[in-house]
């Protein structure tokens, strides 16, 4: 387990915590509308951090092309209909481009900064010229207001029990799921980034916010600058 990440439950958990069976049973919201809005119809989307595909098979379902890139072979496993990448997300140089590069799940907010730019550089090394990079950011108050639960339409309780600051803007965070069946509970850190923070990291890489995309500006595309 990488240090400062644990998760526990039932089933394979991934290096960052992450539960294989947790998310397999989490339910796509209105995320790919959001996604197919914002890009051209058809385009190749290279998703990094997909996970168990929840994402990427809604996405094949609007007539979408996915390259699927995770570090936790159990959740690729779960992905059908997309060519899988296995491997951490910083390192990754497939020499190609792709009309779209998708980083959602908050991979922004990782509490390394070395590695969070290693994830914007590889979104930078993958997206073609007149593509566009679209970003999920934790919501403005993800770290107050702690602890919260919120009672999922799905049938089950999410909780953000704590968010602990270590020092050097990095906060531990712990989540919990409760299903009727089943609990899990992931801890991960996390680096809250306020829109100009964040908005700083992207130009680091050279990367510029284009437009955010949702009115509590949590998904956001960006572009490469000229």
């Amino acid at each position: 387990m990488r240090e400062g990440y644990e998760g526990t439950g039932p089933g394979a958990i991934t290096p960052d915590g992450c539960a294989v069976e947790l998310y397999a049973r989490l339910p796509v919201r209105d995320e790919p509308d959001v996604i197919a809005a914002a890009v051209p119809p058809g385009a190749h989307i290279l998703e990094l951090g997909c996970g168990v595909g929840r994402l990427t098979h809604a996405l094949l379902d609007r007539g979408f092309t996915a390259t699927a890139v995770d570090e936790s072979a159990p959740m690729l496993e779960r992905v059908r209909g997309a060519r899988t990448i296995l491997g951490p997300i910083e390192e990754l140089d497939l020499g190609e481009r792709f009309d779209v590069v998708l980083l959602a799940s908050f991979l922004v907010h990782a509490g390394d900064v070395e590695v969070r730019r290693g994830i914007l550089r590889a979104c930078v090394r993958h997206v073609a010229e007149g593509g566009c990079v679209l970003i999920q950011r934790e919501g403005e108050d993800h770290h107050v207001d702690v602890p919260r639960e919120r009672k999922d339409p799905g049938g089950f309780t999410v909780r953000i029990v704590s968010s602990e600051p270590l020092g050097d803007g990095v906060h531990s965070v712990r989540a919990e799921y409760e299903f009727p069946d089943a609990v899990w509970t992931q801890t991960f850190r996390s680096r809250p980034l306020t829109k100009h923070q964040f908005e700083e990291a992207l130009g680091e890489v050279g990367l510029a916010v284009d437009r955010y995309l949702t009115p509590d500006r949590m998904w956001v595309r960006a572009v490469p600058r000229g």
